[in-house]
């Protein structure tokens, strides 16, 4: 079924996506590691799990969205997750995760990822946006202030049509 999907198929070939897919196999693996009798260890492995798993997630939907901001704003996600992972990693060692060098993986395989994210996020079309008036997930240059050109569109009176 997925592999008639050009577009998962796309997703799939991607270093960032593949890398995503390393990082989450690396927490699955440690996560085999936590011993059942250790709950805040158990807690930790499943926050670090959630994050893995939404890291793939997002950038699927950042390359499904062409709007600049729905791409940055996955983005800005993905960032959380990774970090949230490498705090998550302090916490198990603190709480004296028995196997550190599994945990010891982690920096370098985030460190890969964000090297291919960097690149990634640099090949957002900032040209294709919408003005977001949070001013969160604007292109460079652009304010949340700033006149929409589309208001100058004529697409008539919308109450005709509500």
């Amino acid at each position: 079924m997925f592999e008639k999907d050009p577009f998962r198929n796309r997703i799939r070939k991607m270093p960032i996506y593949q890398k995503a897919g390393q990082i989450l196999q690396l927490v699955d693996a440690i996560s085999t590691l936590v011993e059942p009798d250790k709950p805040l260890q158990q807690e930790t492995i499943q926050h670090m799990l959630t994050q893995a798993y939404l890291i793939p997630a997002k950038i699927a939907g950042a390359e499904g969205a062409g709007l600049y901001d729905i791409k940055m704003q996955n983005a800005a996600l993905i960032r959380q997750s990774a970090m949230d992972i490498l705090t998550f990693r302090h916490s198990l060692a603190m709480d004296g995760f028995p196997h550190k060098e599994y945990l010891d993986l982690i920096p370098d395989e985030i460190e890969e990822f964000r090297l291919l994210f960097v690149d990634w996020v640099n090949s957002f079309d900032a040209w294709d946006y919408i003005i977001d008036r949070w001013g969160l997930f604007n292109p460079p240059g652009v304010s949340p202030d700033d006149k929409d050109p589309d208001d100058d569109l004529p697409l008539g009176d919308l109450d005709e049509y509500l």
